[in-house]
């Protein structure tokens, strides 16, 4: 029985090789990188139009932020900033909840794809 020697190359054996160019072969992983990188990117741009949104705002519309709330101390600015930090939080959630309901699913076909 001829014992299989493993070449190193770049830090990986051949072995790892073939695996990863089967990976980057499949088009399940191609699929994976377009819509990851995509949603990626579409979520990148709300979340710099709220923020840069609420930029300008207190830059050239102060007086919309200091608009009193009731009868106390507090204005709109107070609520909408903390509104900028949740989108954050919320923006987050989206793309874990389409994590794992789609893109677990690719990653899982891909690796059985890989494993034959």
């Amino acid at each position: 029985m001829p014992v299989r020697r493993r070449t190193i190359v770049d830090g990986r054996s051949d072995v790892q090789s073939d695996l990863v160019e089967r990976v980057r072969s499949n088009p399940k992983f191609q699929e994976l990188v377009t819509k990851r990188t995509s949603f990626g990117w579409t979520l990148t741009f709300v979340m710099l139009a709220i923020y840069y949104g609420f930029i300008m705002v207190v830059a050239y519309k102060k007086e919309w932020l200091a608009i009193k709330l009731g009868s106390g101390v507090m204005t709109l600015g107070i609520p909408v900033g903390v509104a900028v930090i949740l989108s954050a939080f919320i923006l987050t959630g989206i793309y874990v909840a389409r994590a794992n309901r789609d893109y677990d699913a690719l990653i899982a076909a891909i690796k059985e794809d890989a494993s034959k």
